[in-house]
């Protein structure tokens, strides 16, 4: 939101409107139009509102937290944050281990390979300091201190989950990951001489053994300019352990989404899934939210969808985004489980900086 709210106030006068051309589009594919990409429900439009749209609702408040939590930020982020060692993510392990760096950012150490997600270190989220989501508790790790990362998967373009910053920063530590993103984002890598990228559509795999990635929809949507809605795709990844003789252990981490059918055909096409990453904050107000960010509630209900054995809550407490306040979720998240009859640690939520080995 955020991203919208700096473009509208800073270039709406500079700039003039243009047409995209999808240099992907395949029209067999329902989800690919001529000038982009749309969800999987034809008649939702997400990310077309305009600029003024988004003003007129940074200015009442829509964006940002109502409230502090409980306490202030200050012990927030003493009660919430966690220790974490770089060292100790250097030290192999045979089960596979996830840490949570805070919002939407993971890495997934598994099979000897380090997976990080939505890379996200920097103080804000958006082109400039002025204009974007405050972080509020501080990253648990700089870039420079990651271990070697084999693969960087990135979800959308959004500032939140695509942070230039983060990335010039991993590339200038020495570290030369596979990049894997999605329809449309590989050129802004190569406008900064990053050719280690690979583009997915929906559904699309490959292999590293013993390792299968899948690229898998969300309901969601793209942008990064006044002008560039939807020109990129959005969704999630499936990683699936194949090891012989020992049954797949397949983690899902959806990506930014609404709630939709897309995570009972997830199920349907790839089987039971052992871990879900799954947002469960940036919510409210649940008018403008509900189609593209789930609430704890939704939250539950695609852990039922994709018949998940276990679930960590992710996007939450970090940044300044949204109405509720920072330790929200973890109240609404916990009656929701309650309200569908799931033990309350059904979906962990870690501490920033906490990492947990996972059962195979």
């Amino acid at each position: 939101m955020k991203t919208l709210i700096s473009l509208g106030l800073s270039l709406c006068l500079l700039l003039a409107g243009c047409g995209t051309t999808n240099p992907y589009y395949d029209p067999s594919k329902p989800h690919h139009r001529p000038d982009g990409f749309i969800n999987n429900d034809p008649d939702l439009r997400l990310g077309d509102k305009p600029w003024y749209e988004i003003l007129r609702r940074n200015l009442r408040g829509d964006f940002r937290p109502l409230a502090e939590p409980q306490g202030g930020y200050a012990r927030f982020i003493a009660e919430q944050t966690q220790p974490l060692d770089p060292a100790s993510l250097r030290q192999p392990a045979e089960q596979p281990r996830l840490t949570w760096l805070g919002h939407a950012s993971l890495l997934l150490q598994i099979a000897g390979r380090n997976i990080l997600i939505d890379p996200q270190f920097s103080d804000f989220a958006g082109p400039n300091r002025w204009l974007s989501a405050k972080r509020r508790v501080p990253a648990p790790i700089r870039p420079e201190e990651l271990p070697p990362i084999d693969l960087v998967l990135i979800s959308h373009n959004h500032y939140d989950h695509l942070d230039a910053a983060s990335i010039d920063r991993l590339v200038a530590a020495g570290q030369n990951p596979l990049f894997v993103v999605p329809l449309g984002v590989k050129s802004w890598f190569a406008e900064r001489g990053i050719v280690n990228v690979r583009e997915m559509d929906w559904w699309d795999a490959f292999d590293t053994p013993p390792l299968r990635l899948h690229f898998t929809p969300a309901q969601h949507w793209s942008k990064r300019s006044l002008f560039d809605a939807n020109a990129s795709l959005w969704g999630g990844f499936a990683i699936e352990w194949r090891e012989t003789r020992q049954p797949v252990w397949r983690f899902l981490y959806t990506g930014d989404t609404g709630y939709s059918p897309d995570f009972q055909e997830i199920r349907r096409r790839l089987g039971a899934v052992d871990l879900l990453a799954v947002p469960v904050g940036a919510y409210l107000p649940r008018d403008f939210m509900a189609p593209q960010h789930v609430n704890p509630d939704d939250a539950v209900r695609i852990l039922l969808d994709v018949d998940a054995r276990q679930g960590i809550g992710v996007h939450w407490g970090t940044f300044e985004l949204t109405q509720e306040a920072f330790d929200q979720p973890p109240i609404d998240l916990a009656a929701a489980l309650e309200n569908h009859g799931l033990a309350t640690d059904r979906i962990w939520l870690f501490k920033h900086g906490e990492s947990h080995l996972l059962p195979r």
